[in-house]
């Protein structure tokens, strides 16, 4: 993750998580592996790809913009990788963080040997941390917080390897899955709270990792378990496996948000099915916001499983109300403002003869800004909807995350300056109804939330961050002091 603000997608419109992880130990050819397992994350991340190899001697780094096929298609590319071990990381660009420099895997050569580390999630007092190192002399090659690590790993006066990133680790605050490799072998970790995913697998021999369980479908892995919060895995090239809890227990607070949108719909978080889940949501929507209408119709493809669950509790009809196109890239050429604010016909078209003279159900996972949702209400108007009554499959999404999630400041966030009653004006719907926090919750097998120790981090809906926040409370602190008023001398 970088140091700097995160920007949103091209609409500006969607919450994104930032990267996705993979690593393979023991594997023949773990470098094509590890582009395989990368190629299934790549919803966590489309800008930039790299992956780093090592051959029990030497360590090897490919890295570049694009996507994982953009890079690794060629049987050269996957060549000059050679090894048993791979490491590999997919994210999407930050403002200020665009370029190669911050393209992960990060590799050092450090005095106990080559490491390598690929990182999901973000350090909330990374600035902090990297002042400090600064000062001591230490000289960063990138913007990213990863980077910290690998500072704190190489001034540990610690020998042992593991011991150095235990080390490392204390002095860090946020949220952090982390796959490392180094001259003795793999080491794959979570923060205390768990708050970003990770599992672990068997392919053969071979032991994998990986953000989340689909990347062990596409490798032909078999899925063992998830790592668990504040759980440090070693795995040595004989395959030895250790597991150490330096952390002690802690209660775990893993992000509901990819139950929300993150994960992909086929893959298993926190012991559920992701697809399950979003069912379910739409279920409990239908329970708590029913509403009279001839459709129900997903916002693609993301809306797709909680209007199924919509539909089937409340009876009304499922439909492809909203077809979308799979052929619009983040990149694609806008010549001029007109065709800019136009991006959402791009994406999505109405299907008109479906929806015309019909009252309809939208669903949709989240709303940020609400500029998309207001095009989409818009659209669907047009094609003639004489009733567009809006559901979303999450509570309002009202709280910045600091957790390694792409979020505009709560400013810019919808919820975060108005009440459900003036974004459904905004948004030119009939109603909105989003689903209750606990109606969340219930969707993913509690039976509410517990505010005394919620289950999950939910931040994003309640503002109950897990952590602090050092870097976010020492920048309003400087705000603070800018704008305090100073007393002019006549």
């Amino acid at each position: 993750m970088n140091l700097t603000h995160p920007l949103l997608d091209a609409d500006g419109d969607k919450l994104h998580e930032e990267c996705g992880i993979f690593g393979v130990i023991g594997a023949p050819e773990a470098a094509a592996a590890c582009a395989l397992g990368l190629h299934a994350l790549q919803h966590r991340g489309q800008e930039a790809v790299g992956i780093t190899s090592f051959d029990g001697a030497e360590f090897f780094t490919r890295r570049g913009l694009g996507h994982v096929a953009d890079n690794f298609a060629s049987g050269e590319s996957i060549a000059e990788l050679p090894g048993t071990m791979a490491v590999g990381h997919v994210r999407y660009s930050t403002t200020g963080g665009a370029g190669l420099r911050n393209v992960q895997p990060l590799y050092a050569d450090l005095a106990s040997g080559g490491f390598a580390v690929a990182h999901n999630g973000n350090i909330s007092n990374a600035v902090h941390l990297r002042r400090d190192l600064v000062q001591r002399g230490a000289i960063f090659q990138s913007t990213s917080d990863t980077e910290v690590i690998i500072h704190l790993v190489a001034t540990s006066r610690f020998k042992a390897i593991l011991d150095k990133l235990v080390d490392a680790l204390r002095l860090v605050e946020g949220a952090y899955a982390l796959i490392v490799t180094t001259p003795h072998g793999m080491i794959a970790c979570r923060d205390p709270l768990g708050i970003r995913p990770l599992v672990m697998g068997r392919l053969g021999d071979a032991k994998v990792f990986a953000s989340e369980t689909v990347a062990f479908d596409m490798v032909g892995a078999e899925f063992e378990r998830q790592v668990e919060p504040g759980e440090f895995i070693e795995v040595g090239f004989d395959g030895t496996i250790r597991s150490h809890r330096p952390f002690g227990n802690v209660a775990p607070r893993p992000c509901i948000f990819e139950h929300v949108y993150f994960s992909r719909p086929d893959s298993v978080f926190n012991d559920r099915s992701v697809y399950e889940s979003r069912k379910q949501i739409g279920v409990e929507l239908a329970r708590e916001a029913p509403v009279e209408a001839d459709l129900v119709v997903p916002v693609p493809d993301s809306g797709v499983p909680a209007a199924i669950g919509y539909s089937q509790q409340s009876g009304i009809p499922f439909e492809l109300g909203i077809i979308r196109s799979h052929y619009v890239g983040r990149t694609f050429i806008q010549p001029s403002d007109g065709a800019r604010h136009a991006g959402v016909k791009r994406k999505h078209n109405a299907n008109r003869k479906l929806v015309e003279g019909k009252r309809i159900i939208l669903i949709d996972d989240s709303i940020v800004r609400g500029t998309t949702s207001m095009k989409i209400v818009q659209m669907m108007r047009d094609a003639g909807a004489t009733e567009i009554h809006f559901r979303v499959a999450s509570p309002p999404t009202g709280h910045g995350c600091y957790y390694g999630v792409d979020t505009p400041e709560r400013s810019k966030l919808l919820a975060g300056r108005m009440d459900v009653a003036a974004m459904c004006d905004f948004i030119h719907a009939d109603s909105l109804a989003f689903v209750s926090i606990d109606g969340l919750y219930r969707a993913v097998g509690l039976a509410k939330r517990d505010s005394a120790c919620p289950q999950y981090c939910d931040a994003c809906f309640t503002g109950d961050y897990p952590t602090s926040l050092t870097d976010l409370a020492e920048r309003r602190q400087a705000d603070a002091q800018l704008s305090f008023p100073v007393n002019k001398v006549a």
